[in-house]
Formats: C-alpha cells, sequence, structure tokens
C-alpha cells in the first residue's frame, strides 16, 4: 500500500471539519474528487495510521463443527422454542453533547497523534515541492491568508497556478490538483494546507512557525509543543 497525495489531504480535511458530521459524498463534493476515490482515501488513511475507525468491528460467528453442533443441541434441550430479537446496546445520544454526537456518527476520524507526526516530519519528503515560473494564482505558504500580518512585505510570494488567481508568484505545484479548489471552500484547510507548503518551500523563520501552528491544529492536546530549526 503506497499513500497517495490525495490521501494526506483527506486527512487534514477531517482535521478542518473538527467534530462535524460528513458524509462521503459531502468528502467528494468539497475536495473535489470522485466518491469512490473519497473512499480508497479513507481506506489507506486507515492502512497507514492516519486515521481511526469509530466503530468497532463486529465480532466474528463461528461458521459451525461438531462443537458448534453439540452446543446448538445442548441448548435446544436446555431453552423451549420461541422467537428472540437480538438488539444491539445503544448509547443515549440524549446524554451527548451535539459534537459528539456528530463524531459519533462518522465512519472514522484523524489519528492526531500520527497525523501531525507525519504532517511536521514526513509529508515534506513523501511529497516534494516542485517549483515553477512566475505564474498568477492562490496564495500558498507565507503569502497565504494564515500568515496575514506575521512576516514584512516584500518576499517572494508563492501560489498555487489557477485561472483565477490574483496574485502572482512563483508557483507552487501543490500537493493533488483540487487544492486550489478545496482550499477556497474550507478556510482552515486552506491554513492546514498553506502551513505545509511553508514547511516544503519556506525559510528558517518560516518553518518554524508552521511546525508550532500545525502541531497546535492538529493535535492541540499534545505535551510537547513542535520547535522550528534554529537555520535556514
Amino acid at each position: 500500500m503506497q499513500l497517495k497525495p490525495q490521501d494526506f489531504l483527506v486527512a487534514l480535511k477531517l482535521v478542518a471539519w473538527g467534530e462535524q458530521r460528513w458524509t462521503y459524498a459531502r468528502l467528494a463534493q468539497e475536495l473535489g474528487i470522485s466518491v469512490s476515490e473519497a473512499h480508497a482515501c479513507i481506506k489507506r488513511g486507515l492502512l497507514a495510521g492516519l486515521l481511526l475507525p469509530n466503530r468497532e468491528p463486529q465480532p466474528a460467528t463461528s461458521a459451525g463443527g461438531p462443537d458448534a453442533n453439540k452446543m446448538g443441541s445442548d441448548l435446544a434441550a436446555q431453552e423451549p422454542m420461541g422467537i428472540y430479537r437480538v438488539t444491539r446496546k445503544r448509547v443515549r445520544r440524549a446524554a451527548l453533547p451535539d459534537d459528539a454526537k456528530a463524531a459519533a456518527d462518522n465512519p472514522v476520524r484523524p489519528h492526531t497523534r500520527n497525523l501531525a507526526e507525519f504532517a511536521l516530519h514526513g509529508a515534506k519528503y513523501a511529497f516534494p515541492a516542485v517549483k515553477l515560473p512566475l505564474v498568477a494564482g492562490v496564495p500558498t505558504s507565507h503569502s497565504a491568508p494564515a500568515f496575514a500580518g506575521v512576516f514584512a512585505p516584500g518576499s517572494t510570494d508563492f501560489v498555487w497556478p489557477h485561472p483565477n488567481g490574483t496574485v502572482r508568484g512563483v508557483g507552487i505545484e501543490p500537493l493533488h490538483p483540487a487544492v486550489p479548489f478545496a482550499a477556497m471552500q474550507d478556510a482552515k484547510l486552506y491554513e492546514l494546507l498553506a502551513l505545509f507548503d511553508a514547511l516544503r518551500v519556506g525559510k528558517a523563520r518560516e518553518r518554524g512557525m508552521a511546525l508550532e501552528r500545525l502541531q497546535a491544529l492538529i493535535d492541540p492536546e499534545s505535551p510537547t509543543q513542535a520547535k522550528g530549526p534554529s537555520y535556514g
């Protein structure tokens, strides 16, 4: 199994949604991918350990055999014939807060510790940045809104090439072709993707900020805070 860029994109989208209830159809629509690809991304994310299932697998039942037949005979001898309805124990939804109800309905959730570790220290090597010529596009890295007011103007802008782009800068091939569209649908996802690009193409200070901010967004309960590199 090889992890694909869209698998990482889907995992970041789930982080951006937080405790919202979602469906595969909505996931596909907001990311600009097919429903079948959304299912495949979730499956690979689970296998890679970036996601966790919300529902426990049902225990396997015995296919039968001599012992099973004997057990059935013993039960038949002890209990009268009847009709039984087996019900699954349910959690009282009224006792759960709204966000917990929504999260419990989702098939999977991000494995925040693993995903943060991969985003901060592995993803830039698995999906390295490719720089392109000057082009109009959607701002990313330190040029994105996530960095507004943090860095002084005058540094080189980085953009994802896009026909409706309003900023001209050095082109950066996005993590996945759907990234510019997906980012414009979700401000928090946009921030996550731009911070990831800062890790891929930014200078030392930009990478340091991106490390700390990504850690806080993906795994806010982490006992330690990531520290940026002290050199460029």
